[in-house]
């Protein structure tokens, strides 16, 4: 018995490693990959069955840990930090979604407990499928991606009142009154909970860590941490209440401590692990055979929490006081379902406050919705952009001031600057200085009005859009500049600019090197790296402390701007597969060739090898780098640099190796 359960870990084990390796490969969440190995091993799919229970049992110390570390990144004084704009939106989306989705679910005859199960769950969003998506777009830190990441963040603290409530909803007669008496008992335990915990962890947390942490010893470290994270786990549980309720509120409590990420760095290897399994244990619940039986109610769910949670995200956004298109383009981002959904789930399937035929469907509503994630979110501008007229946005903004052709038609030969957020601000404000002449643009109504009253020509406006380029005086314009950090965008602007003006100058900012060949294409004049430039800011100031002459300094800064700043591009890029760079395997990159006995190279010059799209950057032989390496002669042990892209540089290895 002992020898066929070890049997079936190892088959499980092995299963999930090859499916977060494939998913991984293909930028999918790990959870979708744990997810679809749980199906393979459930009781309804053919092949090996796992004993469900069993799992179950010590995955759901999986949502204790995740629990613990959302309170590490959520202690008190950081909620209250939080309290405006961020709380009020995600509490705000969670609760009106929920009771949106419940009161419809409870309109069509399902029970009430059923109908609220549903509301939540339709309420998560995935923050690893939005932020993941959004650094491959290049919009992680633009305004709608940042306070999307920020409200799908918040929705993991938002759901922890759920965990205390979803348990109780299983217990209860259709009565109204036993569901308020329980409610009310289970709140106040929690109250109970929270005030238990607060006291101890003020009085005891800090002075137990100090201690154990001056033994400078990492297996007691970590003794420690699972011992306090379980104590306050089981402590809930006596009260009756969620395990991962006690965990997030100690969480709370040592995140309020200088030990928060050592405590974090420790407990991350066993969170991910059960977490895993929590996943694994879920997809077991899955029957694929009833898909063709649901699949219309599925495919009405996911409508459903699709267009409810854009419409009321938008909603809540504008109320907020952010401009239309950035409202739009947020609930996008958040129409998505998340993994939370299906911990909520797997919850409520325990106590018995969901039946199995409904939750087979909500599984499948959240799971579709999932797919078509990547694509909302990619195409989230054009979407909005469908949704919002420009004619609508400026009725909705009185307070902005918007573009016109009487406003800009007194400027010639001036810049335009589209976006006007940090870098927009600093390249106008050296403009002034030099007295050109200069018009912005910039769909942040709060920036535009502070700007405008303080005298500086920036306007409301979305400059991806042909006639608000025109408004801005392209046709005489001398420079444009793009400082948005988002690609797609300013691949629309330059689109409609090449189409105007062929001949005009535009510079585009971006993050990194990633897209700068692709923006090139796209028309760009100048792409300027912007991690690029503060390393070459960096290494001018090292030079001039080491008494380097100012003007060679400045002549090696021109240089490299003009060699498209090659030597901070030679870098040796590694293996660094868990990058959240997704170009990190593609970009240019060194490779150093050790000339082996036997090698096609030697006796032979490397000008004399023809080498597609690699640079020969130096030789070096015997430790020293050789003067002009094109003209040395190799011998057995030099080793060439190359710098090139990976596949061309396998190409250039094997031509010198042979």
């Amino acid at each position: 018995m002992i020898e066929q359960a070890f049997v079936q870990i190892l088959l499980m084990l092995g299963t999930s490693v090859a499916a977060v390796i494939l998913f991984q490969k293909l930028h999918i969440p790990s959870s979708l990959g744990y997810l679809m190995v749980g199906v393979l091993f459930g009781a309804h799919t053919p092949g090996p069955v796992i004993d469900v229970q069993q799992i179950r049992e010590v995955a759901e110390f999986g949502i204790v840990f995740l629990l613990f570390t959302i309170g590490l990144s959520f202690s008190l004084p950081q909620i209250h930090a939080l309290r405006g704009q961020v709380l009020s939106l995600g509490t705000g989306q969670v609760v009106l979604t929920t009771a949106l989705i419940g009161t419809g679910c409870w309109l069509l005859g399902l029970p009430p407990a059923t109908s609220f199960v549903i509301g939540a769950v339709f309420a998560q969003s995935s923050t690893t499928i939005i932020s993941k998506q959004l650094a491959e777009q290049g919009e992680e830190n633009s305004r709608h991606g940042r306070l999307g990441v920020a409200m799908s963040v918040f929705q993991d603290v938002t759901a922890v009142p759920l965990i205390v409530v979803i348990p109780v909803l299983g217990v209860l007669d259709d009565d109204a009154g036993v569901l308020f008496e329980s409610l009310g008992w289970a709140m106040a335990k929690a109250i109970v909970a929270f005030l238990l915990v607060f006291m101890l962890g003020r009085w005891l947390l800090r002075p137990l860590f100090h201690s154990v942490a001056a033994r400078r010893s990492t297996e007691l470290f970590t003794l420690t941490v699972l011992f306090v994270s379980l104590l306050a786990a089981w402590t809930t549980s006596q009260l009756g209440l969620s395990m991962a309720f006690g965990a997030f509120l100690v969480g709370m409590m040592l995140g309020e401590t200088e030990f928060r990420h050592q405590v974090e760095s420790t407990i991350r290897p066993f969170r991910d692990v059960l977490i895993g399994l929590f996943f694994v244990s879920i997809g077991m619940l899955f029957d694929p055979a009833a898909i063709p039986q649901n699949w219309q109610w599925a495919t009405i769910g996911t409508i459903a929490m699709l267009v409810s949670k854009t419409v009321l995200v938008a909603l809540i956004v504008r109320w907020s006081g952010l401009d239309g298109l950035t409202a739009w383009r947020t609930g996008f981002l958040l129409a998505v379902g998340g993994e939370f959904g299906f911990a909520l789930l797997a919850i409520a399937l325990d106590v018995n406050a969901i039946a199995n035929q409904y939750s087979q469907i909500v599984f499948t509503s959240v799971l579709f919705s999932m797919i078509v994630a990547p694509f909302l979110i990619r195409y989230n501008h054009v979407l909005a952009g469908l949704l919002v007229r420009r004619s609508v946005r400026r009725q909705n903004d009185p307070e902005t001031l918007p573009v016109s052709a009487d406003a800009t038609q007194h400027l010639h030969d001036h810049a335009i600057i589209c976006g006007y957020g940090r870098i927009g601000q600093s390249v106008g404000h050296f403009l002034e200085e030099e007295k050109i002449p200069y018009v912005a643009v910039d769909l942040d109504s709060a920036r535009i009005k502070e700007a405008h009253v303080a005298g500086e020509p920036v306007y409301y406006g979305d400059s991806s859009e042909r006639d608000i380029l025109e408004a801005l005086g392209i046709d005489s314009a001398k420079l444009l500049v793009i400082s948005y950090d988002d690609v797609l965008l300013a691949k629309k602007i330059l689109h409609h600019v090449r189409a105007l003006r062929p001949d005009l100058p535009v510079m585009v900012r971006t993050r990194d090197e990633a897209h700068v060949d692709e923006l090139r294409q796209a028309g760009a004049t100048e792409v300027v790296p912007e991690v690029l430039e503060a390393g070459l800011m960096i290494a001018s100031h090292a030079l001039l402390l080491l008494n380097v002459p100012f003007k060679r300094v400045v002549r090696r800064m021109q240089q490299q701007r003009a060699g498209r700043y090659r030597l901070l591009r030679e870098l040796y890029r590694g293996e660094d597969v868990f990058s959240d760079n997704p170009n990190i395997l593609t970009e240019d990159g060194l490779r150093s060739v050790l000339m082996l006995p036997g090698s096609r190279g030697i006796g032979k010059k490397l000008s004399e090898f023809a080498f597609d799209g690699v640079t020969v950057s130096s030789l070096v032989r015997q430790g020293s780098r050789e003067e002009d390496p094109l003209d040395v002669f190799i011998v057995e042990g030099d080793v060439v640099v190359l710098f090139g892209a990976p596949g061309t540089l396998d190409r250039a290895e094997r031509l010198l190796l042979g």
